[in-house]
């Protein structure tokens, strides 16, 4: 077998029935391509609009829609469609799926994996706060394109419905959105229809803009333009936000739904439209140059829109920017769900909002963060164009961390040899950088904003890591070996009481804290002892077969490592239960204790972190979710017993 077509393990299932698959790619259309799909609300205005500093010319309108059109091609349709969707880890896709298959890859040098995907998810929440505010802004602001509403819908105006839209969106996220996801596909679908159906009707009255599918024209806009040029590359850049949306997905609709929903559907028709906004815009110009009047750029979506149907499409567009918010706002609670179970944020209380649907979830904690944040930027912006140019630095980064993530795949799990690896990724790992250096040119008009929210998630990610590796040194300092505690007490046996003790601990072969503490302070030992550690795999889910790894000690003792993938929810004294029945031991709830180490941290000026630091991760100590609500541990059952630990 050639380099090139190596075997990839991590293929997800064979294709769904053609039953399953409309519905599977019905539900992808209203996800997926929601960011995506909203793009052109505002990606071309905003592209044009850094060419008119000494006015647009007809070159210029067709230079932009040309880098516009083959962006979609080259990121969207050849990068992600084509090539990344096969990199997925059992099904899953996304920046954290993907590092967890570069680190299986790398093993023991899994360093630079986990600290690209870091890097790519504090960025991925800078995205999260953007997508929501700019395009349920940009939609909303279709309003003053209504001449008859034109005077009632001033800025504050457009600003106050925003705010209104934009906090019901969030106060409903507690509720679950499973009773109205089934009609985000359905008006996806018409918004689709309904954005394309324009474009050719204003394609139809300018033929001759089909030449801009032509690379040419771009190539020699950016020629001629100088510094300008990467200017409107980094806006042309919207126009391509929410590809990373079509890899995360792919672990809750397949491959070949979300693939079928972008060549059928979602790519003709944002093609049709750019066109059609770049025919309306063209000639515009040439009625303007008629009759004598400077050429002004404009709301071209919605001015190219009939004024008797306007009032409708922006109804659609807000819609579809309420769902397109809506995937983002659910793609960061899961983003969250796996950091926290690879261990990069600490725990926070997750919410399960539907009894058959594991993927609904709801984190209080990133909810009012995201709502505030979102609030803040459209207080600070207050118009959709002076917030486009915070959104590209988001998204281009990820993409970045998202490649070398793929190198890292492809060379070493793939095992394709570095030539084949390097002529694969190399071209897409150029794009993205110039991409990349074309949005950083934007950060003092508001870049800055992902680069702040990136840098906060970044250092609290770092600080929980630290902070926890020092944790454990000291816990390791402290450890005894559990076989030669075994070996002892056997010689010399404990007042013995009955019933089950659960000892929750990360190192199953040393004797966890909390049985030291009981046996130093209470001098007693349980009947039975069972020694649990819960870890997570680097892969989605695990099987049931594969659950737990059973390991008895001697007649005291009995260690069980309960392992869960990274997007499933921990439940210890489930899985405890179906075990010890298995093995015929039986686990009698009203007779079993839970005993978990919790230290007490003390900040130190003279070693470990530095003091700010300590208290930053002091902080998000006491903030973090209860263990005991993590694991499903019934409150009741537990006991906590520990001591001082200085980081």
């Amino acid at each position: 077998m050639t380099a090139a077509t190596a075997t990839k393990p991590d293929s997800p299932a064979p294709h769904a029935p053609h039953p399953a698959l409309l519905a599977l790619t019905i539900g992808a259309i209203g996800v997926v391509f929601g960011d995506i799909g909203t793009s052109p609300l505002y990606a071309f205005r905003e592209a044009l609009s850094q060419t008119a500093g000494d006015g647009i010319d007809a070159s210029e309108i067709l230079g932009v829609l040309s880098l516009a059109i083959w962006s979609l091609i080259l990121v969207v349709t050849v990068k992600y469609v084509i090539f990344l969707m096969r990199a997925d880890n059992q099904g899953e896709g996304g920046v954290l799926a993907l590092t967890a298959l570069a680190r299986r890859a790398l093993g023991r040098r899994s360093l630079i994996a986990l600290v690209l995907g870091a890097a790519g998810a504090s960025l991925f929440y800078g995205d999260a706060i953007i997508t929501p505010a700019l395009s349920v802004l940009s939609a909303v602001e279709g309003l003053k394109t209504i001449p008859a509403l034109a005077t009632i819908f001033d800025d504050s105006a457009i600003l106050g419905v925003t705010i209104v839209i934009l906090v019901a969106l969030f106060f409903i996220q507690s509720r679950g959105t499973a009773s109205v996801s089934a009609l985000f596909g359905p008006v996806c679908i018409v918004w689709f229809l309904a954005i394309g159906g324009l474009g050719l009707w204003h394609i139809t009255d300018e033929p001759t803009i089909l030449r801009v599918l032509s690379p040419h024209y771009g190539a020699m806009l950016l020629a001629t333009h100088g510094v300008t040029g990467l200017f409107v590359l980094g806006a042309v850049f919207l126009t391509v936000t929410g590809a990373e949306a079509l890899t995360a997905d792919m672990g809750h609709f397949g491959i070949k739904p979300i693939r079928i929903g972008w060549f059928f559907l979602a790519f003709p028709c944002l093609v049709l439209n750019y066109l059609g906004q770049g025919a309306y815009a063209l000639n515009a110009l040439e009625a303007a140059a008629a009759s004598g009047k400077p050429f002004v750029n404009q709301d071209w979506f919605f001015v190219m829109a009939p004024e008797s149907v306007r009032p409708w499409l922006i109804v659609l567009a807000m819609l579809a920017t309420v769902i397109a918010s809506q995937a983002v706002i659910t793609g960061a609670y899961s983003l969250t769900q796996q950091a926290i179970q690879l261990g990069l944020l600490p725990r926070l209380r997750i919410r399960q909002t539907s009894a058959t649907q594991a993927g609904q979830i709801y984190l209080p904690s990133i909810n009012w963060l995201l709502l505030t944040g979102v609030l803040v930027l459209v207080i600070q912006f207050r118009t959709s164009s002076a917030m486009a140019a915070a959104y590209g630095i988001a998204v281009t980064g990820t993409m970045v961390v998202t490649t070398l993530l793929a190198y890292i795949v492809v060379r070493h799990r793939w095992n394709w040899g570095r030539p084949l690896a390097l002529a694969v990724i190399l071209p897409f790992l150029t794009l993205d950088l110039i991409f990349f250096g074309a949005n950083i040119l934007r950060v003092v008009e508001g870049g800055w904003v992902p680069l702040v929210v990136a840098g906060v998630i970044g250092l609290i990610i770092y600080t929980w890591n630290r902070g926890r590796g020092i944790v454990r040194a000291f816990e390791a300092r402290q450890s005894v070996p559990l076989a030669d505690l075994a070996a002892a007490l056997a010689k010399r046996p404990p007042e013995r009481v009955e019933g089950t003790a659960v000892f929750l601990t990360a190192n199953p072969d040393s004797a966890p804290g909390a049985l030291l503490h009981n046996l130093k302070h209470n001098k007693v030992l349980h009947e039975k002892n069972l020694i649990v550690s819960v870890r997570t795999a680097d892969r989605p889910s695990v099987e049931a077969s594969e659950r737990s790894e059973i390991r008895p000690v001697d007649d005291n003792f009995t260690i069980i490592v309960l392992t869960y993938g990274f997007m499933e929810s921990p439940d210890v004294p489930r899985d405890l239960g179906l075990e010890a029945v298995s093995h015929k031991k039986v686990l009698n709830p009203a007779k079993t204790s839970y005993f978990i180490g919790r230290n007490t941290i003390k900040p130190a000026a003279n070693q470990g972190m530095p003091l700010w630091q300590d208290r930053i991760f002091m902080f998000l100590q006491r903030n973090a979710s209860d263990p005991t609500d993590f694991l499903k541990i019934p409150p009741g059952k537990v006991l906590e017993l520990g001591e001082q630990v200085t980081v």
